[in-house]
């Protein structure tokens, strides 16, 4: 079982820093690929580009919440949201 997690490709969790503005302050997010990946499909899902997205949630948790301890944290629990809401889609086409 272990080989499955232990044998991924290394450049899918190799760490890539993205420089943007959120909330007209620039700043930097450092994310494994992987993640980078699955938010690039979350912005283009939306019509947006990744910084847009990226900048349109941070506003949102901040009118929401206010300010977030982890952001890159919250991002990466975006992904997790994201496939949680396609695995089971992808179970039911599959079973058609």
């Amino acid at each position: 079982m272990c080989h499955i997690f232990a044998g991924q490709d290394p450049g899918d969790y190799e760490p890539e820093m993205r420089r943007l503005r959120l909330n007209g302050q620039s700043t930097s997010i450092r994310l494994e690929r992987s993640f980078w990946e699955i938010i690039d499909e979350i912005a283009q899902s939306e019509g947006v580009s990744t910084p847009a997205f990226i900048s349109k949630l941070h506003s949102e948790v901040l009118e929401l919440r206010g300010e977030t301890r982890n952001f890159t944290s919250l991002l990466r629990c975006a992904c997790l949201v994201r496939l949680r809401q396609t695995v089971p889609q992808m179970h039911l086409e599959a079973a058609e």
